[in-house]
């Protein structure tokens, strides 16, 4: 389980494509503290590490990864947003990411208000309806607030900081990002469902 609170921003060092994908990400991240087989979300997906370096760990992307997922489109040098896995007493800053990601976004305008930027995104439909206004969802694994919700379109506002530490300062119109909804709403939904 993750956060959505960003730890690190890594970079992708190597890609290796064949039907899956294998790649290095540059880290940060002491990592002789992390264990093979450990969780990290890398832009919001939990993927698991399979070797380590002495500032590098690499992972394998599956097929089905890929399809869900903007991972496909990893290169040599893009930039990615990290988390490792919560630990029992760290803080809870975020809201609760499993790093399952549901599907994906894509970036339909980018403008400043002020000293922070609005982001609108457009949802695959099936995703809309659980997304609500002041509700929380993890975009490229970063736990954000909704601010408006217009049928399969919604907003969020970010701040200098959030710009900063992670690497929404790059976004761009037509970027293609992970959606994680919120799991909340998943079971409200789901329990609706009986209930009818």
């Amino acid at each position: 389980m993750f956060t959505g609170i960003i730890t690190d921003i890594g970079r992708i060092a190597e890609v290796t494509r064949t039907e899956d994908l294998r790649a290095r990400i540059a880290t940060a991240y002491d990592t002789s503290r992390i264990e093979l087989g450990a969780s990290i979300a890398s832009d919001g997906v939990c993927l698991t590490v399979t070797r380590l370096g002495p500032d590098w760990y690499e992972v394998f992307v599956s097929g089905e990864t890929l399809n869900k997922t903007n991972l496909g489109g990893w290169e040599v040098g893009k930039r990615v947003n990290l988390e490792r896995a919560l630990k029992v007493g760290d803080e809870l800053g975020g809201h609760i990411v499993s790093g399952h990601v549901d599907g994906v976004a894509e970036v339909t305008d980018v403008h400043d208000e002020g000293d922070s930027t609005r982001i609108s995104f457009k949802v695959p439909g099936d995703l809309a309806r659980f997304i609500a206004p002041k509700g929380s969802v993890a975009l490229n694994g970063t736990s954000l607030t909704v601010n408006e919700v217009d049928g399969d379109t919604f907003g969020v506002n970010l701040i200098t900081h959030t710009k900063e530490v992670t690497t929404w300062g790059d976004v761009r119109v037509g970027d293609k990002v992970n959606l994680e909804i919120d799991t909340l709403a998943r079971y409200v939904a789901r329990l609706g469902e009986y209930a009818a």
